[in-house]
C-alpha cells in the first residue's frame, strides 16, 4: 500500500486569527485597525446616518420614505387604502422587508398614539404605545391615509424646497429632507439606537414649540422657559418640575425628565383608576411590578389589581382594602413602581450628515437657518417660474406691433420647420418667444387676448420685484417663517396632554418604615444561609429548631420585625435587608434561603450577618493573615434603597471571622498551631475604607492562620493573664486545655 505523500507545510490550511480567510483557504493577514476601517466603520457611519438618528426635519430615513410614498399615492387628499399597498408601494424607496416598514407605519399612526400629532390617519387596530402586549392587525386588514397635518410637511416640496436624490436603484427620486413648516424634530417624539451612540427625543406642545421659534426670531435672548415650560406626551400623565434640571436639559440636550401617573378614588367603590401613565413604561409592566410586591408582601393594601383599558381609554383599577388611605398607598406605588418614572433625554440630532448633542435653543436654531434656506429656494423658484412666463409675453408684446406680419410670415413660410426661425427674424425675438407664438391659437391671435397677456406681463414685473426684495431682506424672510408658525399653531394647535406640577413634595423613604407593624422577633440563622424570623409567641409554643440535614445554628439574637441587617459574602459583597421582607416562621421551618431571596451571584456563600441598629458602632473583620480591619457601621449606611454594595471588605485574604460592636471590648484570637492571644479592639484606629486591609493583630508561624476570633467573654478562656497582650501585632501563648473551649454553639453579633 503506498504512503500517501506529506504535504509541505506551506500548502497547510491553517487559521490565523489575525487574519482573514481568503480563496482556497487562504490566509490573509489584515491588521486589527485595518479591519475596523474598512469593514466596521462604514457599517457604523451607515447606521448612524441612514437609519438611527433623526435629521432637522424630525424624521429618520425610513420615516420619510414611507410618507413621501403615500404622498405621491394621492393620500394626502384622497380616501384610505390598504395598509400592505402602502407597505408595497414603500419597498421601491426603501429595500427593507415588509414587516420593518409597517411597524414604522404603526409607529406613525393615530391609532398607536406614539406621537402628539400622528401622520397617518389609521382605520383598524394599530396597538397602543402604553401596551406591551397589545399586538397590531396585519396590514391587509388595517387601512390609512396621511393625516392633514401632513400638509405641513409636504408643503411646497415641488417648488425646489429641499434636494431630490436617487432611490437605491436610481429610478425614481425621492427628498433627502422634507420641507416642514414647523419644527417637527421638537413636536414628533424620536427614539434611536446607532452604532456608539443614540437618540431619545422627547415630545413638546406644537403651539408652545411654534411661539418659542417665533420669540427666538424676535429676540435671540428670549429665555425658552417661558414659552415651553416642558416636555408633552401624548399618553398624558403628570411632570413633575424641576426647573434647574429642565435648564440643564434645555441647554445641553442631556437629562431627564420625571412623569408621574394621573389618577383619581372613587370613594363608593373604594378603588383607585389610573387613567394616564407615563410615556416611558407600559400597563403589562406596572401590573407585573405591582403583583411582584403584593408577592413580597412589600404591599398589603391592594385586594385586586386589573386592566379595564377598552375604545375609551387606558385604565387601571385597583381595588383597595378597608381602611386603606389612597394617597399613602400611591406615594408608595410612585416610589415602587413605574407608575412614576422618568425619561431620559438625548437630543441628538443629524446636522449636514455629521450627529450632534444640541439643547433646545441649538436646535430652533439650526431649524431656523434651514427652514430659511427652504423659503429661499422656493422664493428663486417663484422667480425663475415667472420670469420664464415673462420671457414669453414679451415676445407676445412684439407680435401686438403687427399681428398681420405675424400671419404673413406663418401664411408664406413654406416648411413647417422654417416657421420658427421666420417668426425670429421677423420680430427679433428668440427661439423660446418664438415656438410660444407659433403655438397660439388661431382664435387667439386677436388684439383683446395679446393685450390681456401684455398687461398680465407688468402684474409679473411687479410680483418678481417684491420677491427679489423678499429674497435680499433677512427681515422679510424672518416675517414669512413667522407667519407660517402663526397659521400651524392656530390650525393644528392643542392644549397640553402633560399637566405640570411645580411643587411636588418628596417621596418619603420613611413611610413605607412608619406603616410597617413592629413587634419582638427572634432571628435565628444557620450556617449555611437559611433564615428564621420567629415571634415572641410561636418561639413559646414551639419546640426544636429545626435544620437542613449537615446544617447547624450559626447566630441567633432578639430583635424587632424594623431590624435591618447586612450579610457578607465570601465574594466580597454585602447584601442589605430587612426582617420585615421576610415571612414569619415557625421552629419547625427551615426558613428563608439568604442566597436566593437576597440574589446572590452563582457561587457565592453566607460569611456573616450583622445587625445594624442605627448604624452607631463598627464592624472588625479578621482575615486569616493574622489582619484584623475595624470599619465604622456607618459606612455601610445608604441614601438610597440600595441593596448590594460591592468591595464590602478586603480581598487580599481570607475573610475568617465578622464582629459587629457598639463599643470598644476584648477579642480573643486563636491560630492554627495551637495558639492563643487576647488583645483590646480600642488598639485599632477605625477606617474611612471598606476594603481596608486593615493592621496585623496576630504574629503567625510559617504555614499557620488565623484560625478565629471570638469575644472574650464567650471564649471559655479561664487564665486571661496569660494570652493578654498590650501590643500588637502579637505571637500569643500556646493554649492549655482548660482554657480550650469545650464547643461553642453559638456566635451572638
Amino acid at each position: 500500500m503506498a504512503r500517501k505523500k506529506k504535504e509541505p507545510e506551506q500548502n497547510k490550511k491553517q487559521i490565523n486569527t489575525d487574519g482573514i480567510m481568503g480563496l482556497h483557504g487562504s490566509t490573509t493577514e489584515q491588521p486589527i485597525s485595518e479591519t475596523l476601517e474598512i469593514n466596521y466603520m462604514p457599517y457604523a457611519m451607515s447606521v448612524i446616518v441612514s437609519r438611527a438618528i433623526p435629521e432637522i426635519d424630525g424624521f429618520k430615513p425610513s420615516h420619510r420614505k414611507l410618507l413621501y410614498t403615500m404622498y405621491k399615492m394621492g393620500l394626502l387628499t384622497g380616501g384610505r387604502t390598504k395598509s400592505a399597498n402602502i407597505v408595497g408601494q414603500t419597498m421601491r424607496l426603501n429595500p427593507h422587508g415588509d414587516a420593518a416598514i409597517y411597524e414604522t407605519m404603526v409607529r406613525l399612526s393615530k391609532g398607536n398614539e406614539t406621537l402628539l400629532h400622528p401622520f397617518v390617519d389609521s382605520k383598524g387596530n394599530f396597538g397602543k404605545v402604553y401596551s406591551r402586549d397589545m399586538a397590531y392587525a396585519a396590514a391587509r386588514y388595517t387601512e390609512a391615509k396621511l393625516d392633514p397635518i401632513c400638509g405641513e410637511i409636504f408643503k411646497d416640496i415641488d417648488s425646489d424646497t429641499v434636494d431630490m436624490v436617487d432611490n437605491y436603484d436610481a429610478t425614481m427620486k425621492e427628498p433627502s429632507l422634507l420641507p416642514t413648516t414647523f419644527p417637527n424634530v421638537l413636536v414628533s417624539a424620536n427614539q434611536g439606537i446607532a452604532v456608539g451612540m443614540a437618540s431619545n427625543i422627547c415630545s413638546f406642545n406644537l403651539k408652545e414649540v411654534c411661539d418659542t421659534a417665533i420669540a427666538l426670531m424676535k429676540n435671540p435672548n428670549h429665555d425658552i422657559l417661558e414659552t415651553l415650560p416642558g416636555p408633552d406626551f401624548s399618553t398624558g400623565a403628570e411632570l413633575l418640575f424641576d426647573e434647574a434640571a429642565t435648564r440643564e436639559i434645555y441647554s445641553t440636550g442631556r437629562g431627564s425628565f420625571k412623569l408621574r401617573a394621573k389618577w383619581r378614588y372613587v370613594k363608593t367603590d373604594n378603588l383607585i383608576e389610573i387613567t394616564e401613565i407615563p410615556y416611558s413604561t407600559a400597563t403589562e409592566v406596572i401590573m407585573d411590578k405591582v403583583a411582584e410586591l403584593i408577592k413580597a408582601g412589600k404591599i398589603k393594601e391592594i385586594a385586586d389589581m386589573r386592566d379595564e383599558t377598552d375604545l375609551g381609554g387606558l385604565k387601571l383599577t385597583i381595588d383597595l382594602k378597608r381602611g386603606v388611605d389612597p394617597d399613602k398607598l400611591m406615594q408608595k406605588l410612585f416610589r415602587l413602581t413605574p407608575l412614576q418614572d422618568s425619561f431620559a433625554c438625548n437630543f441628538n440630532i443629524l446636522i449636514a450628515g455629521m450627529p450632534r448633542v444640541m439643547g433646545i435653543g441649538e436646535i430652533l436654531e439650526e431649524w431656523i437657518a434651514w427652514r430659511t434656506d427652504c423659503v429661499k429656494r422656493r422664493i428663486f423658484f417663484q422667480i425663475q417660474k415667472k420670469e420664464d412666463r415673462l420671457h414669453l409675453l414679451k415676445g407676445l408684446e412684439r407680435i401686438l406691433l403687427d399681428i398681420d406680419k405675424a400671419i404673413a410670415i406663418i401664411r408664406e413660410t413654406e416648411l413647417e420647420s422654417e416657421v420658427v426661425p421666420n417668426l425670429m427674424i421677423g420680430f427679433g425675438i428668440d427661439e423660446i418667444q418664438a415656438n410660444f407664438v407659433a403655438e397660439i391659437k388661431l382664435r387667439n391671435i386677436n388684439k383683446e387676448y395679446i393685450l390681456k397677456q401684455t398687461r398680465t406681463a407688468s402684474q409679473l414685473e411687479q410680483e418678481i420685484a417684491d420677491l427679489k426684495d423678499t429674497l435680499n431682506s433677512s427681515r422679510k424672510l424672518k416675517n414669512v417663517i413667522i407667519k407660517e408658525l402663526q397659521t400651524v399653531s392656530e390650525k393644528f394647535g392643542q392644549p397640553r396632554k402633560t399637566e405640570i406640577l411645580y411643587e411636588v413634595p418628596e417621596l418619603a423613604v420613611e413611610e413605607e418604615e412608619e406603616q410597617m407593624p413592629d413587634y419582638p422577633v427572634t432571628m435565628f440563622v444557620s450556617r449555611e444561609g437559611y433564615l428564621k424570623k420567629i415571634t415572641q409567641q410561636s418561639l413559646r409554643m414551639s419546640g426544636e429548631q429545626k435544620f437542613k440535614e449537615g446544617d447547624s445554628l450559626l447566630l441567633t439574637r432578639e430583635t424587632t420585625n424594623r431590624a435591618e441587617f447586612l450579610v457578607f459574602t465570601d465574594k466580597f459583597q454585602c447584601y442589605k435587608s430587612r426582617l420585615s421582607d421576610f415571612d414569619d416562621g415557625k421552629a419547625s421551618q427551615l426558613g428563608d434561603y439568604l442566597p436566593q431571596k437576597l440574589g446572590f451571584d452563582p457561587g457565592e456563600n453566607l460569611a456573616s450577618l450583622v445587625l445594624c441598629g442605627d448604624y452607631k458602632g463598627f464592624v472588625l473583620f479578621f482575615f486569616e493573615n493574622g489582619k484584623a480591619a475595624k470599619v465604622p457601621l456607618s459606612a455601610y449606611e445608604t441614601k438610597t434603597n440600595r441593596k448590594k454594595l460591592t468591595g464590602a471588605y478586603s480581598d487580599k485574604s481570607p475573610l475568617v471571622r465578622t464582629l459587629a460592636l457598639e463599643a470598644d471590648t476584648q477579642v480573643a484570637l486563636y491560630s492554627s498551631d495551637g495558639r492563643a492571644a487576647i488583645f483590646s479592639t480600642a488598639q485599632l484606629l477605625p477606617k474611612a475604607t471598606r476594603s481596608t486591609q486593615g493592621v496585623a493583630v496576630m504574629t503567625l508561624k510559617k504555614k499557620a492562620v488565623l484560625q478565629d476570633a471570638v469575644l472574650l467573654e464567650n471564649s471559655g478562656i479561664v487564665n486571661q493573664s496569660r494570652y493578654r497582650t498590650k501590643t500588637i501585632p502579637s505571637a500569643g501563648a500556646v493554649l492549655k486545655e482548660e482554657d480550650s473551649p469545650d464547643k461553642q454553639q453559638t456566635f451572638e453579633v
